[in-house]
C-alpha cells in the first residue's frame, strides 16, 4: 500500500478497520487503544469489527531535559521496554531509567484508575487482542504494550497495513510532526502455557 495521509485519526481508524475486516464479528476479538491518540483510531476499528473496545495504558519514558525523546516506555503490569540505541547513544545510566520508570509507573496507575472507573481489565486469555495506536515512531510504546499483553503467555503478533515500518518515510514524518500519523495495529492471540498460571 502506498503511503497516504489521513484526514484525522477517525479516518485512519476506518482505513485500518477495512484492513482488519476478517476479524469482524468474531467473539474472541478485543480492540485496545493506546491513549490518547490511539483511542479514536481504535474506536473506529472496534465499531467496524463489532468488537469490545478497551484502553491499554502505556507511558513514554522521556530522556531527562528532552522529554519528547523516548528512552523507553512502561506499560500496564510494570513492563518496561528500553530503547537501547537512545540509552547507549546518550550514555543514560540505569538509575535514570529506573527513576523515570518509577515516576511514570505511578502516573500509569493513577490513569488506569481514572480511565477504568472501577471496571476490571478485560479478560484476554484465549482471545485475540488488537492493540491500536496512531503511529509507530519510535515504537517503544507499542513494544511495551505487546510485551505487557503477552507477558507470561504464548502469543503471536504482527502489524497489518497501513502501518509503516519505524524506519519508513511515513514514520519519520510522524516523528518529526509533519504530516498525519499512520495508524498501527498489532494482533495478539493470548493463550496460557503449561508453565504459567
Amino acid at each position: 500500500m502506498a503511503e497516504r495521509l489521513f484526514a484525522d485519526r477517525r479516518d485512519a481508524g476506518r482505513v485500518l478497520a477495512a484492513r482488519l475486516r476478517h476479524y469482524r464479528n468474531r467473539p474472541d476479538v478485543v480492540v485496545s487503544g493506546l491513549p490518547r491518540g490511539g483511542v479514536p483510531v481504535a474506536y473506529e476499528v472496534a465499531d467496524a469489527l463489532g468488537a469490545p473496545l478497551d484502553v491499554f495504558l502505556v507511558r513514554k519514558l522521556g530522556v531527562p531535559d528532552r522529554e519528547e525523546l523516548a528512552m523507553g516506555a512502561i506499560a500496564s503490569g510494570g513492563v518496561v521496554v528500553v530503547n537501547e540505541d537512545v540509552v547507549r547513544g546518550l550514555h543514560i545510566r540505569p538509575e535514570v531509567i529506573q527513576e523515570a520508570a518509577a515516576r511514570e509507573g505511578r502516573e500509569l496507575a493513577r490513569r488506569e484508575q481514572a480511565y477504568r472507573e472501577g471496571r476490571p481489565e478485560p479478560q484476554v486469555t484465549g482471545r485475540t487482542v488488537i492493540l491500536v495506536d496512531d503511529g509507530l515512531a519510535p515504537g517503544a510504546s507499542m513494544r511495551a504494550a505487546i510485551q505487557a499483553t503477552t507477558a507470561g503467555w504464548w502469543a503471536s503478533a504482527h502489524t497489518p497495513e497501513p502501518s509503516p515500518p519505524p524506519t519508513s518515510g511515513a514514520a519519520r514524518r510522524s516523528a518529526s510532526g509533519s504530516g498525519r500519523r499512520c495508524p498501527t495495529a498489532w494482533k495478539t492471540r493470548v493463550r496460557p502455557t503449561s508453565s504459567t498460571y
